[in-house]
C-alpha cells in the first residue's frame, strides 16, 4: 500500500483528476453512450497518470536538489524504476483504450500525450515550453467528439478555448517554483518573460477564449443568457487579477484567481459543447 500511495502522490493527483473530470463532462456534453464515456474517462485518466509519473521520474534529481520533500520519489517512498514501469503501463492502457474508441481518438490522444511527455522530457526548459500545452489542450475537446460513433474533431472555437486554457495553466502553474527551477537550469517561457507578463498573457488568453466560446456557442444555438453570464464571470475574475497585480504584484492569490478564471472557462466550454 505504501508503494501505491507513493505512486499516486507522484501522478500530480489534483491536475490529473481535474482533467479526468473535464473529459467526463465533455463526454456527457457530446452525448456519448455510457460505455464510451467510461472508456474515454479511463483512457484520459491513464494518460494523465503516465504524464504525472514520468514528470516526477524525470525531475527526480532536480526535485532532490531543491529539497522537494513533498515528492514521494524524493522521500524514497518508492523506487524510480517502479515509477517508470507504472508510467509505461498507464501509457499502454491509455493507448489501448483510445484504440477501442476509434482511429481518430487514438491518433488525437497519442499526439496529445506525446506533446505532454515531450514537455517533461525537456521542452519545459526552452522558450517553446508553452507549445505542448497549446497542442495537448487544444486537442483535448476533440477527444470526446472523436469518441462517438460518428467521430469528428471539435469545432474550432472549442479547440481554441482549450489551447488558451492550456496556456493559462502553464503560464501560472510554474510561477510559484520559478526560483527552484532557475537553480536547476529550467528556463521555460514563464521564466524568461517573468511573473507579471506571464499572468497578463494568461489573463488575455482566457478573456479572448471566453469571447470565442460565447460567439461560437451563440451561433450553435446555446442559451444566450447563460453564455453571457459565463463570459462576464471570466472577465470579472480577470479584472480582479489585474487590480490585485497593480496593488500587490504577481502574488500567489493572483495566481489562484487566474486558475479560478480558467476553471470557469472550462465550465463554459463544457456547457457550450453541449450545444455544438
Amino acid at each position: 500500500m505504501r508503494t501505491v500511495r507513493a505512486l499516486w502522490g507522484a501522478t500530480h493527483p489534483g491536475p490529473s483528476l481535474v482533467v479526468t473530470v473535464l473529459s467526463l463532462a465533455l463526454g456527457v456534453a457530446a452525448g456519448l453512450e455510457p460505455w464510451r464515456i467510461v472508456v474515454l474517462v479511463v483512457a484520459v485518466f491513464a494518460g494523465q497518470v503516465s504524464v504525472g509519473l514520468s514528470n516526477d521520474a524525470i525531475d527526480l534529481f532536480r526535485d532532490a536538489t531543491v529539497g522537494r520533500d513533498d515528492k514521494p520519489l524524493v522521500r524514497g517512498d518508492t523506487r524510480v524504476r517502479t515509477a517508470w514501469i507504472a508510467a509505461f503501463v498507464a501509457l499502454g492502457v491509455a493507448v489501448i483504450l483510445s484504440a477501442v474508441l476509434g482511429w481518430g481518438m487514438l491518433i488525437a490522444h497519442v499526439i496529445a500525450l506525446a506533446f505532454a511527455w515531450s514537455y517533461n522530457a525537456g521542452l519545459k526548459a526552452t522558450p517553446v515550453s508553452i507549445v505542448p500545452f497549446l497542442v495537448s489542450f487544444g486537442i483535448f475537446p476533440s477527444l470526446a467528439t472523436l469518441s462517438g460513433p460518428s467521430p469528428q474533431p471539435a469545432v474550432l472555437w472549442a479547440a481554441f478555448a482549450g489551447a488558451m486554457l492550456g496556456a493559462a495553466v502553464h503560464l501560472t502553474n510554474v510561477l510559484p517554483d520559478l526560483d527552484d527551477d532557475r537553480r536547476t537550469g529550467v528556463r521555460g517561457l514563464p521564466h524568461r518573460i517573468g511573473p507579471a507578463a506571464s499572468v497578463l498573457l494568461a489573463v488575455a488568453g482566457i478573456v479572448v477564449a471566453a469571447v470565442a466560446v460565447l460567439v461560437g456557442s451563440l451561433i450553435e444555438g446555446a442559451a444566450p443568457v447563460l453564455m453571457i453570464l459565463f463570459a462576464v464571470a471570466v472577465t470579472a475574475i480577470d479584472v480582479a487579477v489585474l487590480v490585485r497585480m497593480r496593488r500587490r504584484g504577481a502574488d500567489r492569490t493572483g495566481f489562484r484567481l487566474v486558475m479560478a478564471a480558467a476553471l470557469v472557462l472550462a465550465l463554459q466550454l463544457v456547457v457550450a459543447s453541449g450545444a455544438a
